[in-house]
């Protein structure tokens, strides 16, 4: 099995720790590790190092490969231009199809936190044997949802298959992409019928990029010709002229959403798993209950509940009296708010562009 693990995001909703230069993907948020790190020694015992790939923006070069020096050189993709996750899942598709059409292919992402090691490595095991035995075309990895998240997507599952060592199988029906705050909640009390989709699945690189070919017809051309020059002296000028001009649009929008529920099924177990791309993602992936402070560093907190302060300073960073409040301190930027102002975030971050601030962006 072929692994690609997808490390380009910004990440703004982690600002100031997450920022244009250093996305929190490269950053230690939890661990002495950064979370790309952690995500290939999650793998580092399901496949070899030569079956795994990494894609990211080719301005992060530098930092990937110092991080992975372990990943062989040639299977690293590098976006020369961001174009959304649509393109670039796309783009490793048509790659690995071209040397291996019908292998196994999982895709991963390199921000999240995986708790429940040995569920996550059977579930990826599960998928693999549906996709290799031929059962199956696609298989999504789901997670048990905790709360009516509005920033994922939602998976609704089709008749139960199979249970074997706490992984459920599922048939499927649709995915719904970021519902709308009402449907997030129906979702999740209806917890029996939707479950969290991580972004996580395994398919093989010929069924994939037939779907491109039905969705996306324009997107298909342009990473066919993309495709032609993969190994040849000519790739990085063609990769450069037509990767850019491909529609910015999510994979979501782009095929999951119009997936027909012949031949795609759901693995359902408890990975214990969050995206970490929010603080207050974070505050819920790392405290045992509501009630519990999360800290980082150097950090004081009295009489407080339910609020993360995390200080990336030499500082004491002190607090009295806080209720579900975010304290993050940077080298240069301080930044306080309300847990429930967390969403703000992103559209702060926006306003600074084109200010005597923007570097901190």
């Amino acid at each position: 099995m072929k692994v690609v693990v997808f490390a380009g995001g910004v990440g703004t909703r982690l600002w100031p720790l997450s920022r244009k230069n250093t996305p929190k993907q490269f950053e230690k948020i939890i661990g002495d590790k950064s979370t790309l790190q952690q995500t290939i020694d999650r793998l580092s015992s399901v496949v070899g190092t030569s079956d795994i790939y990494i894609s990211t923006g080719k301005h992060y070069e530098e930092t990937v490969r110092g991080q992975l020096p372990q990943i062989p050189q040639e299977n690293f993709i590098f976006e020369p231009q961001m174009r959304d996750v649509g393109p670039a899942i796309g783009l490793a598709a048509f790659l690995l199809e071209k040397r291996y059409p019908n292998e196994p292919m999982a895709i991963l992402w390199s921000d999240h936190y995986v708790k429940n090691l040995e569920s996550f490595k059977k579930a990826l095991a599960m998928a693999q044997d549906i996709i290799s035995a031929k059962r199956g075309n696609f298989v999504f990895l789901g997670q048990k949802p905790r709360f009516a998240n509005q920033n994922i997507g939602w998976i609704e599952l089709g008749e139960k298959i199979d249970e074997k060592e706490q992984l459920s199988l599922y048939g499927f029906r649709h995915l719904k992409y970021r519902p709308k705050p009402s449907d997030a909640v129906s979702f999740f009390q209806n917890s029996g019928t939707y479950i969290w989709n991580l972004g996580y699945f395994v398919t093989t690189p010929r069924f994939l990029i037939h779907q491109f070919g039905m969705y996306v017809p324009e997107m298909y051309a342009s990473l066919r010709k993309i495709q032609s020059g993969w190994g040849t002296e000519s790739f990085e000028k063609i990769l450069g002229e037509i990767y850019p001009t491909l529609e910015k649009i999510s994979f979501d929008d782009a095929i999951l959403e119009k997936l027909t529920s012949e031949g795609v099924f759901v693995v359902a177990a408890d990975l214990q798993w969050s995206d970490v791309g929010a603080w207050e993602a974070l505050k819920e992936a790392l405290s045992q209950t509501d009630d519990e402070n999360v800290t980082r560093g150097k950090v004081m907190l009295e009489d407080s509940r339910d609020s993360l302060a995390f200080n990336y300073t030499n500082q004491l960073c002190v607090g009295i009296d806080l209720s579900q409040m975010l304290i993050v301190s940077t080298e240069d930027v301080i930044l306080v708010c309300p847990k429930t102002s967390v969403p703000k975030i992103k559209k702060l971050v926006e306003k600074l562009s084109g200010t005597p601030n923007e570097h901190l962006t």
